[in-house]
């Protein structure tokens, strides 16, 4: 129970990653902000957190809104008191050329992946300096800063942007008792990382000899690892963009 009482915002929370690191939290004590667009989704979320005997809300949020970021905080702080920990998992996926790609394409997905968790850093950092306290981790991809795909220019781009954003606000902001770090996942058994009409064994078979250990993360092997980052147990770690996807990037 390392989150006991805790204050702990995940965007993206939903679905995939942010809802099972949410549930995470939860298990290990946290009062969870389960933060996304989607109201119904996140309503989905809280449901089994308490059905599992935790404690979680639900608010919605647009990351790309800066007055909406600075709402949530605020919000957050005010009915809870705090806010200790800060989960930006809030992203979308975009693939072609750089060639072809349409600009709006490109436009929305650095907005989404870069701008989006540059805005919630913002906002969240002003909540935890000021208590002088708080842990945000930023979720990133193996593909950007660490390995780049043909196809996936500007995603890896998005996301390279997290990396660089990541490992700068860590130094401009751990003197103040905020840490920050970040983990780059590579294919996990989510729904993003299936092509259109594939299986799960269809994946299974097609990343089978592309990634080292011969299958991709589950979402507990994320969730305990973001939960390590969030911890006390992380205490020394700061600045990390942790690639964790199975020796891809090695």
């Amino acid at each position: 129970m390392r989150f006991t009482d805790k204050v702990v915002l995940v965007t993206g929370a939903g679905s995939g990653v942010g809802r099972a690191v949410a549930r995470g939290f939860a298990r290990e004590g946290a009062v969870v902000v389960a933060a996304s667009r989607n109201p119904q989704a996140l309503e989905q979320t809280v449901k089994l957190i308490e059905a599992e005997g935790g404690r979680a809300a639900a608010l919605a949020v647009d990351v790309t809104d800066s007055a909406d970021v600075a709402r949530l905080v605020r919000e957050i702080v005010t009915r809870f008191g705090r806010l200790d920990v800060a989960v930006n998992n809030a992203g979308i996926f975009a693939a072609g050329t750089v060639a072809d790609m349409p600009e709006d394409d490109w436009a929305r997905v650095m907005l989404v992946n870069a701008t989006g968790t540059f805005l919630a850093m913002k906002h969240e950092v002003a909540a935890m300096r000021a208590q002088g306290s708080g842990v945000i981790v930023n979720i990133a991809s193996n593909i950007g800063a660490h390995k780049r795909v043909p196809g996936l220019g500007a995603y890896a781009a998005s996301k390279a942007a997290v990396s660089a954003l990541t490992r700068t606000a860590a130094l401009e902001n751990i003197a103040a008792g905020v840490r920050i770090n970040a983990v780059s996942p590579g294919p996990l058994d989510t729904e993003m990382s299936m092509r259109p009409g594939e299986t799960a064994d269809d994946r299974a078979a097609r990343l089978r000899d592309q990634l080292p250990i011969g299958r991709v993360g589950t979402l507990d092997e994320i969730t305990g690892t973001v939960l390590w980052l969030a911890s006390d147990d992380a205490g020394f770690a700061v600045g990390l963009d942790l690639a964790l996807d199975g020796g891809a990037s090695a």
